[in-house]
This record gives C-alpha cells, sequence and structure tokens, in this order.
C-alpha cells in the first residue's frame, strides 16, 4: 500500500508554523480521544522552532491533554542536553517548559553517552515504551529536510538507509559536523502521520527531487519516507516551492496553494 501524499504550499515559515500547530493539535485530540495517548517524536534544526513556540502559546498550549502527550525524538547530535547544538534544548526551551507535561512524558535521547551507547539506550528506551506490540507506530512524527535532501540524520549514501532492524542507530559524522544517533526507515515508516516542514530557497532542488516523477539515480533520504500505513504531509512555503508546478496533482495527493496566512 502507498503512503497518501499531501502537500500544502503556504507563503512562509509563519504560516507554515501556524498550519503545523493546526495540525498537531488535531491529530492530538484526536489520538488522545480513541487511545488515551498521542505518541510523536520532534526534530530539530531551525524550521521547526516557531512552531515549537506556538505549540507553547495561547491558544493551542490550552486545546491539548499535555499529560496524554508523550515526546521523543527522531534525531539528537551527541552533545549534552543544555548544548545550543541539542534538538532536545530546542523543544524544551521552546516548548517543552511552556506545558504541563509530566517528565516521565518525556523520552530524549542522551547524545551525552555517546553515539553507540546512545542508541543502544534510546533504542530500548523504544522498545520498552512500546512492549505489548511487536512493530513500534508513533502517531505523528515531525521532520525536516535538509539542502541534500535527508531527514532525521539519514543522509544521502549513508549505510543506516539500509538498516532493516534496528530502530535507531549512531552516525560518526566527523566530516560534516557532530556524531548523532538517529531513527531509521524502518520506524520512520511505520508511523501513522509524518509531518514534513520545508523552508527556504536552498531547499528547493531538493524538494522538486523528492516529489516530482522521474528522479534518476538513488532516492533523497526524505523520499524514502513513506509510511506503509500512515500518511505524509509537506508543509512547504513559497520558496522551497519554487520548482514545483503550479498546482499540480500527483496519485498520491493533491498540492494545495494557500496564499492567505
Amino acid at each position: 500500500m502507498k503512503a497518501q501524499v499531501q502537500v500544502e504550499i503556504l507563503p512562509d515559515l509563519t504560516t507554515i508554523s501556524r498550519r503545523a500547530a493546526e495540525i498537531f493539535v488535531s491529530l492530538a485530540r484526536e489520538s488522545i480521544s480513541e487511545r488515551e495517548r498521542f505518541v510523536v517524536a520532534l526534530s530539530g534544526g531551525a524550521t521547526p522552532k516557531k512552531f515549537y513556540s506556538l505549540l507553547g502559546s495561547q491558544p493551542y498550549r490550552d486545546e491539548i491533554d499535555w499529560s496524554s502527550i508523550h515526546f521523543f525524538w527522531a534525531d539528537e547530535r551527541c552533545v549534552p542536553r543544555e548544548d545550543e547544538a541539542s534538538n532536545f534544548k530546542l523543544a524544551f526551551d521552546n516548548l517543552l517548559s511552556k506545558i504541563p507535561v509530566p517528565g516521565r512524558n518525556i523520552h530524549r535521547i542522551k547524545g551525552e553517552k555517546g553515539p553507540d551507547l546512545g542508541a543502544r539506550d534510546y533504542e530500548g528506551k523504544i522498545r520498552n515504551f512500546f512492549r505489548n506490540s511487536q512493530s513500534p507506530g508513533f502517531d505523528l512524527i515531525v521532520l525536516g529536510m535538509g539542502a541534500d535532501g535527508h531527514t532525521a540524520s539519514l543522509f544521502p549514501g549513508s549505510e543506516a538507509l539500509h538498516e532493516t532492524r534496528r530502530y535507531a542507530v549512531p552516525l560518526l559524522l566527523a566530516k560534516i559536523g557532530l556524531d548523532r544517533i538517529t531513527l531509521t526507515l524502518p520506524i520512520l515508516n511505520n508511523a501513522s502521520q509524518v509531518l514534513f516542514l520545508v523552508s527556504g530557497l536552498s531547499k528547493a532542488s531538493a524538494v522538486e527531487s523528492v516529489l516530482e516523477k522521474g528522479e534518476r539515480g538513488e532516492p533523497l533520504p526524505a523520499a524514502l519516507v513513506r509510511p506503509l500505513r500512515g500518511s505524509v504531509t509537506w508543509l512547504i512555503d513559497e520558496e522551497a516551492a519554487s520548482g514545483l508546478p503550479k498546482d499540480s496533482q500527483r496519485t498520491e495527493g493533491l498540492v494545495q496553494r494557500k496564499n492567505e496566512p
């Protein structure tokens, strides 16, 4: 079964962030009503910062039962939690510290343990949390995409793209930056909902490669995120979508252009 894919082209990052907050609230309320919990994995980077800040402020903050939400992360750099490069710190400063979420509901990646031990620790945490399920499934995974098409910390050419059993793996990335720990495609593709937030002209080429047919060679990592039984929503600003055809449709979903903030 193909993943359901929907693309919404929005004017700017502020509008993306507002739309993402609306989607988050809707999915959370639905999941809590049906299953008494909402399990989400967050990402780092500059793009989701405004989105997190909105969720932690009115009116969104009071629309959710935060005690029923569990927070995980799609990836993390191998740094202490207080480090400015930490994805946990980004989410904590802009969202988690603003809402009444119990500490037991925060399941961070302990990057300070190093890539190998940190990945094993995080995978154990995931397996323990989803212990009644043979195949862990997040209700929502929030992802971004780099100009090279990477998502989470799955980079083009990485051996991690071929992982089929583990849910979290270490990445030794001395050439491009700090070592990291990332979720793998098997668990990304078992999510109910994946939400991509993409902003900026530097992403336009990668957006076109991922979303348009006829891509040659190996697909970019973001193109490999297609949940088997779930759906993918791309929220893209006008600059990042500049390489896409205007008002086009695809068999997987509809491209919608929203010009109103």
